[in-house]
């Protein structure tokens, strides 16, 4: 009888091992947490990607040489936006107490936010772990690092607002007021000044670091989200979602120039933007739209489009420019896509809405 139930399992195992193998390139692959981190190597070479996973609390690591998820990492509650700190060390993290309220929620619904579960977690890239929480300000969403890697400026959903936060005390200093719904912040190149969304006001807010001041409000269009500078700091891009566009600014004057339209406001939802390593285009997700759109920075006019996967937001490339990464949150996965033919190579699944996606060369 023991013989037979052996000779069961191992058919059985077989099979499964079979199974997988056959299994068609953009087939989510998956891995329980246990043993992607057991089998996480050291770090020597290559990139990595990191993934921000909202409803799940944690991080999702992934292997640039395989494409394969190597780790698995608990952060904290509603891990949004991330970004690195000036050598690469760290991995900051925003994170939230605040309860999910998607488009359309009616928000007296919601539990009570929990606000003992708000700040900026400090990732270490080598322990691979969390090594502190700091302060971040109410319902930290997205921010920018300064360039010497010591202040994070990072936007506060909940109260309009803009935070300093001195890193190495894990202090906010200042928060300045902005408008409403604010959410993608983004350090000019020369870390002069910084410019941040604000959703419901459909403006971006230029604040002048050294001052810590709001010095002027840009209106872009209905639910800006992120905004991407060109290498010279002279020009930047940022999405209007509710509007299907990518709207030009001059950054000097700091005014609007163009708007360039994606397609049906509403159908065509502009969420994420990444500038290749060369500066020659720009990649824009589209949420519900399904697609990634290229934009050419010379002419500022769409090339192409493909599709991805279900609502993609969170957006990447690796530092040849070869590889891009969408975060697609209503279905649990990460898409790699091949950027020469436009496809998706293979998918990768999350652990619960993945968000964020950020890409580190070593």
């Amino acid at each position: 009888m023991h013989r037979i139930k052996i000779s069961v399992c191992l058919v059985l195992f077989c099979f499964t091992l079979m199974s997988c193998h056959n299994e068609s390139a953009t087939t989510p692959t998956t891995a329980t947490p246990a043993a992607v981190n057991k089998a996480m190597a050291e770090w020597t070479s290559g990139y990595r990607v990191f993934v921000t996973n909202e409803k799940s609390g944690d991080l999702t690591v992934i292997d640039g040489a395989t494409l394969e998820v190597i780790a698995q990492v608990p952060l904290g509650k509603r891990p949004r936006g991330l970004h690195a700190s000036p050598d690469n060390k760290f991995i900051y993290v925003a994170l939230s107490g605040s309860p999910l309220a998607p488009p359309g929620i009616d928000e007296s619904t919601l539990p009570p936010p929990d606000k003992s579960a708000d700040g900026i977690g400090i990732f270490d890239v080598a322990q691979n772990k969390i090594i502190r929480v700091i302060p971040g300000g109410s319902d930290p969403e997205n921010f920018d690092v300064s360039k010497d890697g010591k202040t994070i400026y990072v936007s506060n959903e909940d109260v309009s607002g803009i935070s300093f936060v001195d890193i190495e005390a894990g202090k906010i200093l200042t928060t300045i007021k902005i408008g409403e719904e604010p959410e993608g912040v983004t350090l000019s190149p020369d870390g002069k000044r910084v410019y941040a969304t604000s959703e419901n006001d459909g403006e971006v807010s230029v604040i002048d670091v050294a001052a810590q001041k709001l010095v002027k409000d840009i209106a872009v269009g209905r639910r800006p989200r992120n905004v991407v500078f060109m290498p010279d700091g002279k020009l930047a891009y940022v999405n209007a979602e509710n509007d299907g566009t990518v709207v030009l600014l001059d950054t000097v004057k700091n005014t609007k120039l163009k708007e360039i339209s994606l397609g049906k406001a509403g159908e065509i939802k502009p969420m994420g933007i990444a500038l290749a390593p060369d500066a020659k285009q720009l990649f824009v997700s589209t949420g519900r739209g399904k697609k990634v759109f290229v934009i050419d920075t010379a002419t500022n006019q769409p090339l192409n489009s493909f599709e991805v996967g279900t609502r993609p937001w969170g957006i990447a490339l690796s530092p040849d420019g070869k590889t891009l990464f969408t975060a697609n949150g209503p279905s649990n996965d990460i898409s790699v896509v091949d950027v020469a033919t436009q496809t998706v190579k293979k998918k990768l699944m999350g652990t619960g809405s993945p968000w964020g996606v950020l890409v580190i060369n070593k």
